[in-house]
């Protein structure tokens, strides 16, 4: 159990982002393809708004890859309220094979890597991966609905209002697939709700270090090594974990978490959310490897395996790291 080569040519063809008005006004702005000023986007309820989301988000997507929807085989795509409410609702109009996933924020690796997967191996021709979140669906589903006003601890973080999609085929674009590792949940007993960095941190250095040990590569062969929404307080403590197995990530490593908004936005330890790292990886990733300033780089998406229940049942918070490697050459 490993490092998954793939062996044919899969790429990420398209990509899409929508977001909310507080990911609109952050450090990316215009490269967003849509945003809502009210972060309703015309439905009556943040539930229906999310739906509204993921279901733009796909359209536009396909608009700019020139695709109809009978080119996508299947959909894989998650969100993070009960039952992937968002991902199966906002597409249920389109009659695609559908793959509901929850890998909590690592969602879009997850569906990336098992779109490529499955390209790779000719069972689907085209594959969507797509996610999303909302800032006011999970506070509501995993703290308190925004409206009570609960004072933030430092630790915690700002749940991303957005959407991303990308397009999984065997075209040309010069962002290329060519290994995946599937995470292994990692427990270290964190159980704090409102510091999800610590809890994921731990899993994102396992599934870092088990890359770098098996791959025989160091940090600095890569242009970029970001992570999926571990914030400042995950980032820090990954570094100094891998710090400790002699891997030294400091100069290149970067967090979605820590890229989406501008320092005055306070968004405390950075953002979270399904929809981190599908922005990072739309608005950031794919638009370094589209200007080709970017050979090679790894996405790891990082996750907090926690639910409602669990929490209230005083469970610890496991924490799921996907990686992805990408590649400019063919």
């Amino acid at each position: 159990m490993g490092i998954i080569k793939l062996n044919n040519r899969v790429c990420v063809s398209t990509v899409a982002a929508v977001c909310g008005k507080k990911e609109y006004d952050g450090a990316f702005g215009e490269l967003y393809d849509e945003h809502s000023d009210d972060d309703t986007f015309g439905a009556p309820t943040f539930e229906q708004a999310e739906e509204e989301m993921q279901r733009r988000c796909f359209v536009r997507a396909l608009k700019k890859g020139g695709f109809s929807v009978t080119d996508i085989d299947a959909v894989f795509a998650g969100d993070l309220m009960n039952q992937c409410t968002a991902s199966s609702y906002g597409l249920l109009d389109y009659g695609r094979q559908y793959f509901g996933l929850f890998g909590a924020c690592s969602t879009m690796a997850e569906a990336l890597l098992l779109s490529s997967l499955c390209v790779d191996g000719g069972y689907f021709s085209r594959c969507a991966a797509i996610v999303s979140s909302h800032n006011c669906t999970a506070e509501r589903q995993f703290r308190m609905p925004v409206e009570y006003g609960g004072q933030r601890t430092p630790t915690a973080q700002w749940t991303v209002t957005g959407s991303g999609c990308a397009l999984i085929d065997t075209g040309s674009s010069g962002m290329y697939i060519k290994e995946v590792l599937p995470g292994i949940p990692v427990d270290r007993g964190v159980n704090d709700a409102s510091n999800m960095g610590a809890a994921m941190a731990p899993a994102a250095a396992d599934t870092l270090k088990r890359y770098f040990s098996e791959s025989g590569k160091s940090p600095h062969d890569f242009d970029v090594i970001l992570t999926g929404d571990l914030g400042d307080e995950g980032h820090g403590l990954t570094t100094e974990l891998l710090s400790y197995e002699g891997f030294a990530v400091k100069e290149n490593y970067l967090d979605c978490g820590m890229l989406l908004y501008k320092p005055e936005q306070d968004v405390h330890s950075g953002g979270s959310g399904c929809g981190c790292s599908a922005l990072g990886l739309a608005v950031y990733l794919y638009e370094k490897f589209r200007k080709k300033e970017i050979k090679n780089a790894l996405f790891i998406g990082t996750g907090a395996l926690m639910s409602p229940m669990s929490v209230a049942q005083g469970h610890s918070i496991p924490g799921i790291a996907h990686l992805i490697r990408f590649s400019s050459e063919v």
